[in-house]
């Protein structure tokens, strides 16, 4: 990650991180790279570092309060250079589901949307989505790419 603007061609590449700081990192140096309104879907299995990785964009829009697993609340709204919501969709037992959150009722523009358990959540929310893909490679390697997402 030597440079800021160079990020995106890495995550699309592909990027092998060895530890919670580096995902963090990834995430910090991806955050004001992203477009007003934007929504990520975070694809991968329990533990290979989503939350952390929606912790560095955080950090990277200058919020400085710690970002936690959403997972009983559904989501958390962070301010910071943009408002952030941190989804957590494991809970939703449908699609439908989604309206009930109302979401465009939270939204104040400019906004990142992160979506964790993308599979559960609404499609229409996602068909403009950037995604990225969470994968275990050992027990101390993760990798992250980038899957969809025009800069």
């Amino acid at each position: 990650m030597s440079e800021p603007a160079s990020v995106i061609e890495q995550l699309r590449a592909g990027v092998q991180t060895t530890g919670p700081e580096e995902t963090r990192a990834l995430g910090k140096a991806l955050a004001p790279l992203l477009p007003a309104d934007t929504v990520l879907a975070l694809h991968g299995d329990l533990g290979t570092g989503k939350t952390t990785f929606i912790g560095g964009l955080a950090a990277g829009l200058g919020i400085t309060r710690p970002v936690t697993s959403p997972t009983y609340n559904i989501y958390n709204l962070y301010r910071g250079q943009r408002q952030l919501i941190h989804l957590d969709a494991y809970r939703l037992e449908q699609a439908g589901e989604t309206d009930g959150l109302m979401l465009e009722d939270l939204l104040e523009s400019p906004w990142l949307l992160a979506v964790e358990w993308p599979e559960r959540f609404d499609p229409a929310w996602l068909s403009r989505a950037w995604r990225l893909r969470f994968t275990f490679e050992s027990d101390t390697i993760r990798h992250i790419r980038l899957e969809s997402g025009d800069a």
